[in-house]
């Protein structure tokens, strides 16, 4: 068998290795916060940073509400939509296909997870299949998802929600580069939680938005992510406190304003990886920006042998990988007894289809090592 490089003598990669603004970029915001004396509760940096968003994604003042979170993003939003699960509607459906903070953050609210299967191809709940669902009556929120950034359009929940009543939070997750390249085909009056964790594209380090053009809705948001109160200290509704602190705003806006550098320099990384990946005859195999968020490359690897002999040879070259929704919600411990629909779709591409090493500063050469010893896994000499 053909021996690749041992891992004793590499530097290990990273299957992703963040990059938020320096202390010299976050200088000036860190003394406008010094200066103001105001560190949390929608703070001045906060409520500029979501004036600056609202601006870049082509909306009026008022849309976009920060949060502690991509998950308290969630909370509050389904709080502001949906409120607290009903014992007639107890259930939220969800997909299989996503990271476990969309049905824990539905749980959080009362709510008890569904899970339903994915589109072969776009990898999202399909509205018009689901206005068929057989519970229907007993479900109180749909929660779409962006698996990986490929952003939910909102006419088709539009639809959904108007013919069924049901209420829809759309789970963005990582969509912002997508969102910010077509706004009107995204955004509307459906609200979308974004996360701006330390691992997606654009990043407060930790932090979320909640995005709708209804500003009614949005105001309900704002209430939700703060115990209740709006324009007095009482509590009028279901709530948490989900407000996001002056620091990660400061990060938030550094990022913006090297924003236009860092989405460039994701791109530049995933046409790197398509060039070689072609070389190497895995064309179509490989999902890279702007497809997904730039945050992520991945393989889809034809078998489970196949993804057992990559992951072999990633760890013999000192690669890191992993499966970044490992083999669907349904597979996860906690969720093991939850009750779902057939999930074919699912279970075929979750456990095929893996994370590859992402930074926007990753080297063409670091890329090349990757797609070096992907190729001896495709072909069975790890």
């Amino acid at each position: 068998m053909e021996q690749g490089p041992t891992n004793d003598h590499l530097d290990r990669i990273q299957v992703l290795r963040p990059l938020l603004p320096d202390a010299g970029r976050l200088l000036s915001y860190l003394r406008q916060i010094d200066a103001v004396r105001t560190y949390t509760n929608w703070g001045p940096l906060a409520s500029e940073l979501e004036s600056r968003l609202a601006v870049h994604l082509s909306l009026p003042a008022g849309c976009v509400t920060s949060a502690s979170s991509g998950t308290a993003a969630l909370v509050g939003a389904i709080l502001a939509v949906a409120g607290r699960a009903s014992s007639q509607r107890p259930l939220v459906i969800v997909p299989a296909f996503t990271f476990v903070a969309t049905p824990l953050a539905a749980e959080q609210c009362g709510y008890r997870p569904y899970l339903v299967d994915i589109d072969e191809s776009s990898w999202r709940l399909q509205a018009e299949v689901l206005s068929a669902h057989s519970l229907l009556s007993e479900v109180g929120l749909v929660m779409p998802v962006a698996p990986f950034g490929r952003a939910v359009p909102q006419a088709p929940w539009l639809e959904f929600h108007r013919r069924t009543g049901i209420p829809v939070v759309i789970d963005g997750g990582a969509s912002f580069e997508a969102i910010s390249a077509a706004p009107s085909q995204h955004l509307g009056e459906i609200p979308v939680a974004l996360s701006f964790h330390a691992t997606k594209s654009f990043s407060t380090a930790e932090g979320g938005c909640v995005i709708t053009t209804d500003h009614q809705l949005s105001t309900q948001v704002n209430q939700a992510l703060n115990f209740g109160f709006f324009s007095t200290r009482d509590c009028g509704v279901a709530s948490t406190n989900g407000k996001m602190s002056e620091y990660h705003a400061a990060v938030g806006l550094a990022e913006l304003d090297g924003w236009p550098a860092k989405r460039a320099a994701f791109r530049e990384v995933a046409g790197i990886y398509r060039g070689l990946l072609d070389a190497i005859g895995l064309r179509g195999r490989a999902f890279t920006a702007p497809d997904v968020a730039g945050c992520y490359a991945l393989l889809r690897c034809a078998d489970p042998v196949e993804v057992s002999n990559v992951l072999r040879t990633f760890e013999a070259s000192n690669i890191e990988s992993r499966l970044w929704y490992g083999h669907g919600l349904h597979r996860q411990p906690y969720y093991a007894n939850v009750s779902h629909d057939s999930l074919p779709v699912t279970e075929r591409i979750a456990p095929l289809t893996i994370a590859l090493p992402v930074a926007p500063d990753l080297s063409e050469a670091t890329v090349e090592r990757v797609v070096a010893a992907i190729g001896r896994g495709v072909r069975g000499r790890g």
